[in-house]
């Protein structure tokens, strides 16, 4: 039987390894020929919807379309924002891409029409500091862009550590592209208090500190204070109107059409959009699926090993698999690290089922490799280090290791249930070992029928029958069969229905024809 599982396991291990070796190549597959096909006039604009919430998988669709705007030259990106937040990874992502455009003006668009809710919060607010210029369409809104954790008792506000460093970041980009510091900071932090002033005649927002900065100039600039935006305590939100007061939003339009008009294109424009494959990818990498595909990848991989031959369960657990690596590593946050890590996990728990009794460090170790290779394949960092980065590595792990719970229990209640359940009568494996490799057991009833006269002497006149009651050393490992010393005699034993160590203590219970039954003393 061991030789059965072991050839199942490598024939798993070699299907998941060689299906592996293709995500690489569909990564690198260029999937922008269909936009080289027909090149737009100078001038056009490409418009990217962020939409929803921020996840990995719009970071890609959001990467992949403007690296395709910018392929074609064109003059515009712009970005119609209209989201509440999402994760901090991933607008961190999309905000450093937008950073990092050069041949392109980068226009945040937060648009109000049937199909927006007309808000850029959070992490949309983030995105929106990273473009040169912000539009808004009137009863929009912009702001509340403090870092969050999410966890089981609630949305927490997130430690000093993460907080500072989005702020920073915030300021800077705000900073990069002539927007009001302030504001930004504001945004951010709850402990900003942020007034409206006119300076030299120029109504400007201004933190408290920038405020009394510019008050001790000494008749420098004449500094005039108006009121409180944001007092200390409160999260910064401004309407369309407010942004377009204090600086922030560069013009109040009412459609997209009014946008072209200001922003001057002149040619035709591309609106993207998200295909089937992104929701598909967005869909695989969401928490509650991938715990339910690693979940059914482990009770398949038990089910493959108690049937016959390489059948089904086998094939749906290399896919369930394939499945979790597959849709990470679309979005890049598969490598090397984590393929061998769960190939080193399925290879220890190989050896602790095929090769070593019981189930110990090796099995152990073997699953938290496995766990491990799937956690790191859902993130894009290996040692968390803000507290937004230890949040989603809780997440990650919370959905590993719940399946991997998940999956023990089931694997529990099909072994104790799977005999008087029909759906499990052709992959479960029925048949009864009534013997070892000395012949069948003596006390079964194949067993009585073939040692109807079970003592006898061997050929060379020895009657192995003497040897019962007497008392022995295991001169090998009895698993169950092996060898014995008995009154100074080497024979072929078997252990009953037990495990003997070498050197061992044995007595002769029965013998059944050239059967030497023994237990450990």
């Amino acid at each position: 039987m061991n030789v059965v599982f072991l050839r199942k396991s490598k024939i798993i291990l070699c299907l998941f390894f060689c299906a592996l070796l293709i995500f690489p190549a569909l990564t690198q597959a260029q999937p922008y020929d269909d936009y080289n096909e027909e090149q737009p006039e100078k001038g056009t604009a490409w418009v990217i919807p962020i939409h929803g919430d921020i996840t990995a998988a719009l970071a890609t669709f959001v990467r992949r379309e403007a690296r395709a705007a910018m392929n074609q030259g064109v003059e515009y990106i712009i970005f119609e924002i209209d989201t509440f937040g999402g994760r901090v990874d991933a607008a961190l992502q999309i905000t450093s891409f937008i950073t990092s455009i050069n041949n392109a003006r980068t226009i945040a668009w937060i648009n109000n029409s049937e199909a927006t809710l007309g808000v850029s919060w959070s992490a949309g607010a983030l995105i929106a500091f990273a473009c040169s210029e912000i539009y808004m369409a009137s009863g929009t809104s912009i702001g509340a862009a403090a870092p969050v954790i999410a966890g089981p008792g609630g949305v927490d506000a997130a430690g000093e550590k993460a907080l500072s460093a989005i702020r920073s970041q915030t300021a800077a980009l705000a900073e990069r592209n002539g927007h009001p510091v302030g504001i930004a900071l504001a945004m951010v932090d709850t402990r900003v208090e942020l007034w409206e002033a006119v300076v030299n005649g120029e109504i400007r927002a201004l933190t408290l500190q920038e405020l009394e900065r510019l008050e001790r100039g000494g008749g420098a600039a004449q500094v005039e204070r108006v009121d409180i935006i944001s007092p200390e305590g409160s999260l910064l939100t401004l309407t369309a109107g407010e942004a377009l007061r204090y600086g922030l939003s560069s013009g109040l339009l009412e459609n997209r059409q009014e946008l072209f008009y200001v922003l001057g294109v002149t040619g035709n424009v591309i609106d993207s959009s998200p295909s089937v494959a992104d929701g598909i990818i967005s869909l695989l990498t969401s928490g509650p699926v991938q715990t339910i595909l690693i979940l059914l990848a482990l009770v398949m991989l038990f089910l493959e090993f108690q049937s016959p031959g390489f059948g089904v369960p086998g094939v749906a657990a290399v896919i369930c698999f394939l499945v979790v690596f597959g849709a990470s590593a679309m979005l890049g946050r598969v490598g090397s690290l984590e393929i061998l890590l769960f190939l080193l996990g399925i290879a220890l728990l190989a050896v602790e089922i095929f090769v070593l009794p019981g189930f110990g460090v090796i099995g152990i170790l073997g699953f938290v490799f496995v766990g491990t290779s799937l956690v790191f394949s859902m993130q894009d960092f290996v040692v968390p280090q803000m507290d937004w980065e230890w949040a989603l590595f809780g997440r990650n792990m919370t959905v590993v290791f719940s399946s991997l719970l998940a999956a023990v229990t089931f694997i529990a209640i099909i072994a104790l249930f799977s005999p008087k359940i029909r759906l499990f009568d052709r992959i479960m494996l029925k048949a009864q070992i009534v013997g070892t490799a000395g012949g069948p057991d003596p006390d079964s009833p194949i067993g009585k029928m073939v040692t109807a006269e079970p003592n006898f002497p061997l050929e060379d006149g020895e009657n192995l029958a003497a040897l019962v009651g007497k008392t022995g050393t295991a001169d090998s490992v009895l698993r169950p069969s092996g060898r014995a010393m008995i009154d100074g005699n080497i024979y072929t034993v078997e252990a009953d229905n037990e495990f003997v160590e070498q050197g061992k203590g044995i007595v002769v219970t029965r013998v059944r024809g050239n059967r030497i039954v023994v237990r450990k003393v």
